[in-house]
């Protein structure tokens, strides 16, 4: 086999697939980190661009497909973080189709013994600024009611709306004190950057990422019984160490790093303990993810690292900016694996990145052997060139 693909710099390049992919994986989670996949929705290619989040058509998402998607990650081990920004939160999945996804995946997570935490956040309020921060924790505190009334643990997601509304640190300090002293088990927190989402810049009441770090410290500090984790995505190594080294007993650190993961899992070789994991990139690297855990149970760093530390090139790949769209390349890669039937994104978003882009996130992918069956990846890959006009 070999496929003609576009490059960069306009051009072309010869590339001969490999045939020899990772066999079937079927384990237990892995006990020494707790890992969790940020899972992408699979959407229903008729209904998926006819009218956005807040279309009365319905959800359009394909159900059966995504779901059979998470019972693939529970059967390796993983466990799986829904309706975050990997599912197209606040970019096609509206609050009614994620209310819809928690309570149907989290159904499904009891029935197999599967691990699962949920996104909670305020994404069922108006775009643009102007709600009030009674509004703003009213939306919060519905959201937190659904995803405990479904029995998952909960991601308090940052708020677009609070970053528009809150004048201050204080304000930050107020909404979370209320969620979290009235949250019936222990939460997430998320603090995702601005690369993620340019709307969350300033998160927390300070451009300064050092003074944030304090003011977000401080919330965690007020009530550390309430606190499961956090998870950091700001992809900083540095800050997330120290902002694991300050964390109360007993509070986790869940990396959401999706360029340095392999080394803030592992930890330090001092003897600090690793991050624990909740990563976008873990959805099309599961296979390898899952590895890697029960490379850390045999307390076999060594071999956690030979697993992981060739995929951050496909993660960084991924995750080039502009960073938001990294889930384009993730879908891309759950159809030409064969885990969902056609290459279509909620909001039409599967051309939010250019062929090459693309033709290289599949070069990657299949160097690691992530695809089960590479010639019909290859296949795909060539249906995808034809409809660009690429003969390949």
């Amino acid at each position: 086999m070999s496929i003609r693909l576009p490059a960069a710099d306009g051009g072309y390049r010869l590339y001969r697939p490999r045939t020899d992919p990772l066999a079937p994986l079927v384990c237990g989670p892995a006990r020494s980190r707790s890992f969790y996949a940020a899972a992408h929705v699979v959407a229903d290619p008729l209904a998926a661009c006819a009218g956005g989040p807040d279309s009365q058509a319905g959800p359009p998402v394909d159900w059966e497909a995504t779901l059979a998607f998470r019972h693939r990650l529970w059967a390796q081990g993983l466990g799986v973080a829904e309706a975050m920004d990997t599912a197209q939160r606040g970019m096609g999945l509206g609050w009614p189709a994620a209310a819809e996804l928690i309570r149907r995946s989290a159904a499904e997570a009891r029935a197999v013994g599967g691990r699962i935490v949920c996104g909670a956040g305020t994404d069922q309020l108006a775009p643009g600024g102007g709600h009030t921060l009674t509004a703003i924790t009213a939306a919060y505190e519905e959201q937190l009611a659904h995803v405990e009334s479904c029995g998952a643990g909960a991601v308090l997601m940052a708020s677009r709306a609070l970053a528009a509304a809150a004048r201050g640190p204080e304000d930050y300090a107020q909404v979370y004190g209320r969620l979290l002293r009235q949250s019936a088990r222990p939460v997430v927190l998320h603090w995702l950057g601005p690369m993620f989402d340019p709307e969350l810049a300033g998160y927390w009441g300070h451009a300064d990422l050092d003074a944030a770090t304090e003011v977000f410290l401080k919330v965690i500090a007020d009530c550390p019984e309430k606190v499961d984790g956090i998870k950091v995505s700001l992809l900083e190594a540095e800050r997330e160490r120290d902002i694991r080294r300050r964390l109360p007993p007993g509070v986790r650190c869940y990396t959401g790093d999706d360029y340095h993961y392999p080394e803030l899992i592992a930890g330090e070789r001092g003897g600090e303990p690793g991050s624990d994991a909740l990563l976008g990139v873990f959805d099309p690297i599961a296979p390898l993810a899952a590895r890697a855990g029960l490379a850390l149970d045999r307390d076999d760093p060594a071999g956690f690292r030979a697993l992981l530390d060739p995929t951050v090139a496909l993660s960084r790949h991924l995750f080039a900016p502009p960073t938001r769209h990294y889930k384009t390349g993730v879908v891309l890669l759950a159809w030409l694996a064969g885990y969902q039937e056609h290459f279509t994104m909620l909001s039409g978003l599967q051309s939010a990145r250019p062929l090459p882009h693309l033709a290289t996130a599949y070069e990657q992918a299949d160097l690691l052997g992530l695809f089960p069956e590479p010639e019909r990846a290859e296949a795909r890959m060539r249906q995808l060139l034809a409809v660009y006009g690429v003969a390949s």
